[in-house]
């Protein structure tokens, strides 16, 4: 099997990134971006962002999760604590988040360390969500080998008898993470694939480092 994908091309030209016309914190430049990505309807799901791990293989791994919430602390997402992502969160907490907005031709990557969040703010997202979602949580034994989707189906059938009419508690193993940002670079496509790179760098003072990057 072979393909040349050689041909695929593309001009960048939607905008720019320029040092005199952002902030001197990153969080604030996520916002902005991320505001303007939702504004612009061009992005069917701009929260989905990738989480790469250091797997306890040996080997990176990135899937794709949807961010929750974002504040100064860093940035909020849920997942089985006993997934292969949450024992190598567990075994390297030093994560990476990118974001991918191709209708804006811009780009997000986020060095940090995960963490979990306190045991109410996780119930209280998970209270939020609906009926079904909650169910999902409990049934699946997330990444482990199972031998049909016959056997999800018909847990969830005998979840939804046993719940019937009844409060929904969150598992133990199902919460949230917390990434704290130690490096964020924003990626905005220009022309002649001369792009721009903005990366901030938290310092030991706790203030940010902004440095341009080669493209």
């Amino acid at each position: 099997m072979k393909k040349d994908l050689s041909d695929y091309r593309k001009t960048y030209t939607k905008s720019a990134l320029l040092e005199g016309e952002v902030s001197d914190n990153p969080m604030e430049l996520f916002q902005k971006w991320f505001h303007e990505i939702e504004r612009s309807g061009t992005t069917d799901e701009p929260n989905a962002m990738t989480v790469t791990t250091n797997g306890l293989d040996g080997y990176p791994k990135g899937r794709v999760v949807l961010l929750k919430r974002f504040t100064y602390e860093g940035f909020i997402f849920y997942s089985n604590y006993q997934s292969e992502k949450g024992k190598s969160i567990a075994g390297d907490p030093r994560v990476c988040l990118s974001f991918f907005w191709p209708g804006m031709e811009r780009q997000v990557i986020i060095k940090g360390k995960a963490e979990k969040i306190p045991g109410n703010m996780s119930d209280g997202y998970f209270e939020s969500r609906p009926t079904g979602s909650k169910l999902g949580a409990i049934v699946s034994n997330q990444s482990e080998v199972i031998p049909s989707r016959e056997v999800l189906e018909e847990k969830l059938k005998d979840l939804e008898k046993e719940y019937e009419q009844k409060e929904i508690p969150r598992p133990e193993y199902w919460g949230g993470y917390l990434v704290r940002p130690i490096s964020i670079e924003f990626w905005q496509g220009r022309p002649n694939r001369l792009h721009d790179r903005l990366r901030y760098t938290l310092q030991e003072d706790y203030n940010w480092k902004m440095e341009r990057l080669a493209p």
